[in-house]
């Protein structure tokens, strides 16, 4: 069996989310490399959660941030790939992934500034439900 790529559209939204994992990786790095220079933790305290939140906020916020990139965005790369192998998903498919990437760069910014957890939770749901619709369209396109 060989593999096609044919709905090349598709592959603008998922270079953009891997790019925020990228551009995450060093917000990270630039946050808690200069936390533990400065806090100096221990290894056993770095090994265990607790001690995690010795750092400062903005080092721990990008942490998760950065974690989060390996959550639900898992879905998306999924769906994504499977639907440029098979050439399924059309146009409402690419509108809502570039929603979904959109959603993510917008919920990784409140993250990694001020934080208001009610404002991250809206821009979430907002983007599992672009997830959803990328989802239906895929799986409609599949059923077809």
């Amino acid at each position: 069996m060989t593999l096609s790529l044919n709905n090349v559209d598709l592959m603008g939204p998922v270079l953009a989310q891997v790019l925020l994992g990228i551009v995450l990786m060093f917000v990270l790095y630039g946050r808690r490399l200069p936390a533990m220079a400065k806090v100096k933790p221990s290894n056993e305290q770095m090994q265990d959660k607790a001690g995690i939140h010795k750092l400062p906020a903005p080092a721990r916020f990008a942490a998760e941030n950065y974690n989060h990139q390996f959550e639900a965005p898992v879905l998306f790369y999924a769906l994504c790939i499977g639907a440029m192998a098979t050439g399924l998903g059309g146009g409402l498919s690419v509108i809502f992934a570039w929603t979904y990437v959109g959603l993510r760069i917008v919920h990784s910014l409140i993250h990694i500034t001020y934080n208001k957890v009610m404002h991250r939770f809206a821009v979430f749901a907002l983007s599992n439900f672009a997830l959803i619709g990328l989802f239906i369209t895929i799986l409609a396109d599949y059923l077809d």
